[in-house]
């Protein structure tokens, strides 16, 4: 009788899976983001993961690179439900904005409109995997929609929350390019370059490919060699405050929705400059590949760390959730959480004080005093104080070094005192007191992981 050959169990390219310690960062990420949208009125939704492949293509998706299909294997399923679509006809979301406003067009009636939301869900995307570039991986969004028209000042409010979010968490400072999509439209239109789409594709290369390959590909697709500077003289544009407005009319294009999106802008920078100061430039090279964006788009990198791209980006959209009668236009803005922690732990830039949600580790005397030890733990649980009993009642010196090796600060000593009762050491300075399960209190600091910058 042969035995079974053991399988190698390798990564699979493009899923990233964290260790403990790295959870830990993570989760306080999250609980960080999730916070402060709900401090700035953002309830959470959650929405399905698939949609019709047809919806994803139309709306910015890419069938041979972006999509995901679902196919089920069950043979009485070939065929696909009565009156419905075949499963091989869904696919994986790869955003929250398109599963987000059909989610809005299919429940409208039972909304308060302006309605804002927010919702932190995994996406799937069929790119190819490099450093911060992931198959599946988390985004953190918030949106606003209305109906039919959508105040101006929310294009303003969406940095502004992600601004107040970066503030808080143990990473190097940011900055949100801010542009309007219908600069580069009516600047285009006053050049006389009709396919604004287009131009907005290669345009979003800039950073990849640099100036001279743009300018290469704007001509091999049709414009004048002219045109070409012109479109890089608008995109090289970038001030922290309005005087973008006059740089712009200097370079003598006009158009009527040249002067919309410059509006519209400056009032975005305004805001901007008030509430948060530094947090946002008006860069006119942001174009957001992305079809399905109309107004304010945004883009987010790291200072210092402008190789890694951005890592928190969005816009306004207007014709993304219609249901043929009526039009829900809207404005989002979304932090790819597992890009920027993909990042951020890879190069050592941050990390947790320990493996473990654990404060505190009961030590095991003898078996036979194990329910003392299982005691003391449930009344520090009971209290609020995270731990957990050693796994072996082996000596106090390994138990020990079993809680450093996961970063537990404080070990706990049932029964210690010649009166028989309990003390606790903190195994960093040595320190070792008398203590009480029911009054102990464990210092603030030490109560949760930390989690901090290390650079």
């Amino acid at each position: 009788m042969s035995t079974p050959r053991a399988t190698k169990v390798t990564p699979l390219s493009g899923f990233p899976e964290y260790l403990p310690e790295q959870r830990i960062v993570e989760q306080h990420f999250i609980d960080v983001i999730r916070s402060t949208f709900e401090l700035h009125g953002f309830p959470s939704i959650e929405t399905r993961a698939v949609e019709p492949v047809e919806r994803l293509l139309g709306k910015g998706g890419d069938a041979d690179k972006e999509i995901y299909g679902i196919h089920r294997l069950a043979a009485e399923d070939e065929g696909g439900a009565a009156g419905g679509s075949r499963e091989g006809d869904l696919g994986l979301h790869f955003d929250l904005t398109v599963p987000f406003a059909r989610y809005v067009v299919e429940n409208a009636g039972r909304l308060s409109f302006p309605f804002r939301r927010h919702q932190i869900q995994k996406v799937w995307r069929g790119e190819r995997p490099q450093e911060g570039r992931y198959r599946e991986f988390t985004q953190c969004d918030i949106d606003v929609v209305d109906t039919g028209e959508l105040a101006p000042h929310f294009e303003a409010e969406m940095p502004l929350v992600m601004a107040e979010i970066f503030a808080k968490l143990p990473i190097p400072p940011m900055v949100i390019q801010v542009n309007n999509r219908k600069i580069p439209e009516g600047f285009y239109r006053g050049l006389g370059i009709d396919d604004v789409a287009g131009t907005l594709r290669v345009v979003d290369k800039l950073d990849k490919i640099g100036p001279d390959k743009v300018a290469a590909q704007l001509v091999e697709a049709g414009r004048t060699p002219e045109q070409a500077q012109a479109v890089l003289d608008l995109a090289s544009i970038r001030t922290q405050d309005t005087s973008f407005v006059e740089q712009v009319r200097t370079l003598g294009v006009e158009h009527p929705v040249l002067d919309e999106g410059l509006a519209a802008l400056a009032a975005v920078i305004e805001t901007g400059a008030a509430a948060a100061p530094g947090a946002m430039v008006a860069d006119l090279r942001i174009a957001r590949g992305l079809d399905y964006y109309t107004g304010t788009v945004y883009e987010t990198q790291l200072i210092g760390h402008e190789s890694w791209g951005s890592f928190c980006s969005g816009g306004r959209y207007d014709e993304l959730a219609s249901d043929g009668k009526n039009t829900y236009p809207g404005v989002g803005i979304s932090i790819g959480l597992s890009r920027l922690l993909g990042l951020l732990l890879g190069k050592g830039l941050v990390g947790a004080s320990r493996k473990t949600p654990s404060a505190v580790l009961v030590a095991v005397t003898d078996e036979g005093s194990r329910p003392a030890s299982v005691a003391a733990a449930t009344a520090l649980r009971a209290r609020g104080i995270p731990c957990e009993v050693a796994p072996v009642a082996a000596k106090f010196g390994k138990q020990i070094r079993f809680a450093e090796r996961r970063g537990i600060p404080y070990v706990w000593f049932p029964g210690a005192t010649e009166g028989g009762g309990d003390q606790v050491k903190d195994i960093r300075s040595g320190e070792q007191v008398d203590a009480d399960a029911a009054t102990w209190q464990c210092p603030a600091e030490d109560l949760r992981p930390q989690v901090v910058a290390l650079t």
